[in-house]
């Protein structure tokens, strides 16, 4: 069987290029189609397979500003030949599901429908963008708006990663989707023994729509020492803004960042995501989770008060009165939380099952594919 894969970019391993990895692994002989590729970047799996990339690899400091070049991602991914394949398989959170996919059924993984150019519009393209942005951008995002609707005929079948982003789906598209949660690899991470130390974590892209901005503030006003992993465009504005507890220690790789899961008191996860892998990692190394009461987190985090065992607490809005009120509960009620509970709930998104539930999906729409 031919499968093509196809995934939007290839500049580093976060959430969706774990999901990738898995798909590489189901299929090991499957070509993979991306937008550009930053070689050394990802993993050996996914590395070490024929990868076709698009017009965009060429252009003037793709590798560090591939996103300046938005507006031309439809044109670029829709030159792929995909004719022959048996199985198109997607993992698109931008372009990659426009894909022309001519031959067996295209199965797209939706990390969500392009978030900036829909309900996300101003957390990307608002105030914190540059004037000349903020200009251009309206008519490029009715333009993409078009383009990922109209696109979206293009796909047999979608699996969201959340209940959540399957609603988008829903709401964008006029489509349904099956829900199957992305992996966790828990085996990453090894389950705390000893009492936390005396610091809170945040572990983050830093862009506006990731609120780092109320946990620094939190932390500023309650005097907590915050840690503070990622790198991203927000980031001279969060350090001018943080106070001497406050400690920015830029990208760390896997092995520290699961050190600190481990040592940590608590993950702060202020912002609305459509999933969120960081917090079940938090509770993979049996540390609890402070999180905004929306999006994905409401899916994968149980609250205290809650009839199972508990991994963490909600804050209703994002504000730092409201977050402060929050740190400040779960500091009265620390001792309520259960390091092998919070490992507990992480397996239920473990690596393994997530292989066999979209193998197990893929093999039954190949199945029908076949019957008609």
């Amino acid at each position: 069987m031919r499968v093509a894969l196809v995934h939007d970019w290839l500049t580093g391993m976060r959430g969706g290029e774990r999901c990738l990895e898995v798909f590489c692994e189901l299929y090991p002989q499957a070509d993979l189609y991306t937008l550009l590729h930053v070689p050394g970047t990802v993993s050996p799996v996914i590395e070490g397979r024929r990868i076709v990339t698009t017009f965009v690899q060429q252009l003037p400091a793709a590798a560090r500003r591939y996103r300046y070049y938005l507006p031309i991602f439809p044109a670029a991914i829709e030159r792929f030949d995909l004719r022959g394949y048996d199985l198109v398989l997607s993992s698109s959170h931008c372009v990659a599901k426009g894909v022309l996919a001519p031959g067996g059924p295209h199965v797209c993984y939706c990390f969500t429908p392009m978030r900036y150019v829909w309900d996300m519009y101003g957390e990307y393209f608002g105030r914190s963008a540059g004037l000349f942005t903020r200009g251009l951008m309206p008519p490029v995002a009715a333009a993409l708006r078009h383009w990922d609707r109209r696109t979206s005929r293009r796909v047999d079948h979608f699996v969201a990663i959340s209940r959540f982003v399957a609603d988008r789906i829903r709401r964008f598209y006029g489509r349904s989707a099956e829900v199957i949660y992305p992996p966790v690899d828990v085996q990453r991470f090894r389950l705390a023994e000893d009492d936390p130390e005396d610091f809170y974590l945040v572990v983050s892209a830093l862009a506006p729509y990731k609120r780092v901005d109320l946990a620094v503030a939190v932390a500023n006003r309650l005097g907590r020492r915050l840690l503070v992993v990622g790198t991203g465009p927000h980031e001279a504005r969060l350090r001018a803004q943080a106070g001497r507890t406050v400690e920015f220690l830029g990208w760390r790789g896997d092995d520290e960042v699961a050190d600190l899961y481990r040592r940590c008191r608590a993950l702060l996860f202020p912002g609305q995501e459509d999933f969120g892998i960081v917090p079940l990692e938090a509770m993979a190394a049996g540390r609890p989770v402070i999180a905004f009461g929306s999006g994905g987190a409401l899916e994968t985090v149980v609250p205290l008060d809650s009839e199972e065992p508990a991994t963490g607490l909600f804050f209703p809005e994002q504000t730092v009165e409201s977050l402060v009120q929050a740190v400040t509960r779960f500091e009265r009620e620390a001792h309520r939380f259960s390091a092998k509970s919070l490992r507990a709930r992480a397996e239920q998104f473990d690596r393994p099952r997530f292989k066999e539930r979209i193998a197990n999906y893929i093999e039954d729409r190949l199945a029908e594919a076949a019957r008609c």
